[in-house]
Parts: structure tokens; sequence; C-alpha cells
């Protein structure tokens, strides 16, 4: 299928506007990570992180108040103004030891239950409670108030209400104690008891990450060397399928496509993690694909307009691949677009990275990757024609001058 047929666009003619705002962008990224560094998520800083949800829009001033004075370190809770609807925050603390990782994930649920719960009551919060915890809880109440059940029967009495309580709508939040009326074996000697033994705080925490300072550094050099690796091993693929100038060019175009998509990382103070590497490999791949493409239809023109202008030979070769790319990197820009607008918070870096990544990736491969070759092969072209014309200047036979021999004056 092709969406344009014979066209004949100079696409070579804007590439000095091109590389002027790559150039712009990349020195800007570079200066915003070399003046203000770059986000680092918790999978490279170390630390832990707290999803937490709430069953009103949370007060995030108070939370990191009430953190503050708990947990060791800087404090940062972020409000996903995307998913407010969800009522969602994200808390992240800074460690520089190991063995502070769970002293702060404690004292940071302490933190929020003393602020948010209920802990003079002596009762058990039921959003935030674990399996094991809720069976040592109702096992003796529920005996004392005749509801006879066997082990086996509790177990799975409360594995029905965590798995009723982190079902979709409700998501780890039971708001009313009379949600759990539509409980397998639910009846009202059991609903009596869990509101004698058990409190429903406003809030449920999600998921708990951590990760080690040392764990964070390694897992930093292993993704900085993954990429380099990546692009050392195009080049050579390239180098050996082309020529050396050819897999020189798509490596710095593709260098000059993580640069800028992490500069913009720096810029827009986003975080980056674990996911927005594979997000960078992904984009790596994606542009050294999109090059080789036109790179082999240069090859395959060249056969045959071997008297036509380089530059020529570029534009027809990227005017017969226009079509494939304008359905590929279109149609993946169209669905990481929604990613973006709709993902959710997690997959929001990745979403940025993939977006920033396909628009740059792709003027890339016409703007930066094609008139590296074309530089190369021009520069060569006149050092060839200088020495041709050197040594025919010094080939060419030397004639001597006749001279004429002297006169005497007559006197």
């Amino acid at each position: 299928m092709e969406l344009f047929k014979n066209t004949n666009f100079d696409f070579l003619r804007w590439k000095w506007p091109f590389i002027g705002a790559s150039l712009v962008l990349s020195l800007a990224g570079i200066t915003s990570m070399a003046v203000r560094g770059l986000n680092y998520g918790i999978d490279f800083k170390g630390g832990a992180l707290m999803n937490v949800k709430f069953a009103y829009t949370p007060p995030v001033d108070k939370i990191r108040a009430a953190l503050s004075k708990r947990v060791k370190g800087e404090v940062s809770v972020l409000n996903f103004t995307d998913l407010s609807a969800n009522n969602e925050v994200s808390i992240q603390t800074e460690l520089e030891e190991e063995r502070q990782l769970n002293i702060n994930r404690q004292a940071m649920a302490d933190a929020l239950t003393t602020t948010f719960g209920q802990p003079g009551s002596g009762k058990l919060d039921l959003n935030n409670a674990s399996q094991q915890q809720l069976i040592d809880r109702l096992r003796d109440p529920l005996a004392r108030a005749g509801v006879a059940l066997s082990d086996p029967q509790l177990q799975k009495l409360v594995a029905d209400l965590l798995n009723f309580r982190n079902t979709p709508p409700r998501s780890g939040l039971i708001t009313g104690f009379s949600q759990l009326s539509s409980v397998p074996g639910m009846n009202a000697g059991i609903m009596n008891t869990l509101q004698q033994e058990c409190y429903l705080a406003p809030f449920n925490i999600r998921n708990v990450e951590m990760v080690g300072p040392k764990v964070g550094a390694e897992l930093r050099t292993k993704a900085v060397l993954a990429t380099l690796y990546a692009l050392a091993g195009m080049l050579v693929y390239i180098a050996f399928r082309f020529e050396w100038i050819y897999g020189l060019g798509a490596v710095i175009a593709c260098l000059h496509d993580t640069i800028i998509t992490v500069g913009l990382f720096s810029l827009f103070n986003k975080a980056l993690d674990m996911t927005v590497i594979a997000a960078l490999l992904t984009l790596v791949g994606y542009s050294m694909n999109d090059t080789i493409v036109i790179f082999d239809r240069i090859r395959e023109d060249l056969k045959f307009m071997r008297r036509e202008p380089l530059e020529v030979v570029m534009n027809k070769a990227v005017n017969q691949t226009l079509s494939r790319t304008v359905m590929t990197s279109g149609l993946t820009f169209l669905t990481v677009i929604a990613l973006f607008i709709w993902g959710g918070p997690v997959l929001h870096p990745f979403s940025f990275a993939l977006v920033c990544g396909i628009i740059v990736g792709t003027y890339s491969s016409v703007f930066v990757a094609s008139p590296i070759v074309l530089f190369w092969h021009n520069y060569a072209d006149r050092r060839i024609k200088r020495t041709r014309s050197s040594s025919a200047l010094n080939a060419a036979p030397r004639t001597e001058p006749v001279r004429k021999s002297p006169t005497r004056a007559v006197k």
C-alpha cells in the first residue's frame, strides 16, 4: 500500500534548519543535565516508593507534613493530576543506607495510619490488612460470637473479603461495611464481628517499591552500558552491510535521538527509571530500522543512477520510502499518544519517551543520518579531485626556456 506515489520532494534542501533545531535541542538538554541534573527514579537512586489511594481528594500538604515528622531523609509527595478521579498520590523517599529501607517503609505506613486512621481504637484496618492479619484477628471473636468456622472456611472467607476489596471499582478501598454484604458466605454474625474488630481507613496502600542505593547505582551503570553496547553492535552491523560512513551516520543519528530525549526528561523534570531505558532502547532500534531502510534504498538507486549527484539519489530514496515511513511512524505515534494521555502515571515516563523519540527519530533518519553520509562523500570527492589535479600537474612535461646567447656590442 502506497499513500504517496511518484513524489519528488526535495527533503535534503531543508537539512540545515533541522540540523540547527537538533543542535539547539541537544545543547539545551545537555545544559539542563549539567545544571539541574536528571530526575532519577527509585530504580536508579534508591529509596522507597509508595502509591496510596484515598477515598477523597488527597490532602498533599497534610500527607507531606505527617511523613516529614517520621521519615528520615527527603520526602516527595506527588498528586497524579491525570488520575484525580482515582485520588492517588505517590510518596517517595531517598535513602543513603540499605538498612533504612524497611525502617522508612514502616514509618511511612505508621505516619499515614496515625494521621488518617484510628490507631487508638485497637481495631484492625480492613483496607490495609493482610490475609494472615485478618485470620488472626477474626478467629477468636468469631468463635465467641457463635460463628462456627473451620480454619479452611475462615481462610476462604478472608480470601473472598480481600478479593472483593481489591477488585475494581473498589481497587483496595472499601468505604462502608454495607458493601461487604455481597461477599460469599457473609451473614449477620460475621458482619457484626467485622464491625467490632475492624475499621475502614480512608486510604489504601496500593504498592510499595524499595531499591537500595547500591543496587540503584549498579542499575544506572548497566543502563548506560546497555545503550552503548546496542549502538556499538549496530555500528558494526551497518558498517559490514554498507560502508563504515553509513554505520557512523546511523549511530550518530541514534545517539542524537537518545541525547535529545534524555535532555527533554531533564528539561521537563520527568522521572528517569528502568521503563524509560526500555523505551530508549526501543527507540534506538526503531530509529535504526528506519535509517537502514533509507540507506538500503540509496544503495539500490546508486546502481541505476551512477551519473546523478548523491544528493539527488538520496532525495529519491527518501521519496520512495515516504509511504512506509508515514505508515509505520504515524501509526506508532498515534498508539503512543493514546498511551501518553490515558496510560496513567506508571506508564507516563515510558510513553513520554516514546512520543519524543518517535518524532526525533523519524526526522533524524532523513535530516541527520543522510546528510552525514552526504557531507562525507562530498568531502571525499573534493579530496580526490584535488589529488588528481595535483597528480596531473606533477606529471605534465616541463619545457626549458630557450636561452639567448649574449651579443657583443659593436664598437
